[in-house]
């Protein structure tokens, strides 16, 4: 039997979700926004093959869109990502009977112009430790672990680092993702503008170029 290959999305509720464009979005423009970026990653993570995809969230609406959508929701029981990414860990270690070998992956859900590609070369990169740093803050994008029990995931600003020093201090191989597609998180009003400058038919894109986005930024609205 192939070991457990697993893609864990971790995804806010939509009321505290994308609270740094609070100035550009009303609540439910930036649930909308949410709900968009989740689609455009599960994309990418349900063309996987062989790997199951999971969404951890206290969201009903994420759990609803990932059950539609052929993923597994999974409602989350804490309050912050650290703990949707430990439940997943935990759910990870249950499901495998406590098994100590597979990979998991998690996978932000502000990715919005992810692909399937960037992803698939990612997840086929070598090392006991696969790490995609976040453009804006030296945060982690992708976690992938194998075993899941690697190195403790500790995500934030600055965590790739972090990440990289875990995988050192443990003698494991570690391995950078380098792609734009995972280095493009979506946080701050500026990046709403770079989204609608990329070439890329995300649904994403389309839902902020649905709400104006480009001619309310340049006039400061």
């Amino acid at each position: 039997m192939s070991p457990r290959r697993v893609l864990a999305v971790p995804v806010k509720p939509l009321l505290r979700s994308k609270t740094r464009l609070a100035s550009a979005l009303s609540p439910i423009e930036r649930a909308t926004v949410t709900l968009a970026m989740l689609e455009d990653v599960l994309e990418a993570c349900l063309a996987q093959p062989s790997w199951e995809t999971w969404v951890v969230t206290g969201s009903p609406e994420a759990v609803e869109l990932a059950r539609h959508r052929g993923a597994r929701g999974i409602a989350e029981k804490g309050s912050s990502l650290g703990e949707a990414v430990r439940q997943a860990e935990t759910e990870f270690g249950n499901d495998a009977g406590g098994a100590e070998d597979g990979e998991l992956a998690v996978v932000l859900a502000d990715l919005p112009t992810l692909t399937t590609d960037a992803l698939s070369h990612a997840l086929a990169l070598p090392g006991a430790v696969v790490a995609a740093p976040a453009g804006s803050d030296g945060g982690t994008n992708l976690l992938l672990r194998r075993p899941p029990a690697a190195i403790a995931a500790r995500f934030g600003r600055s965590s790739f680092e972090r990440h990289r020093q875990g995988a050192h201090r443990r003698g494991l191989t570690f391995t950078q993702a380098r792609a734009p597609e995972l280095g493009f998180d979506l946080d701050r009003p500026t990046d709403l503008l770079t989204l609608l400058a990329t070439p890329t038919g995300s649904r994403t894109q389309s839902v902020c170029r649905a709400m104006g986005l480009a001619n309310r930024l340049r006039m400061g609205a």
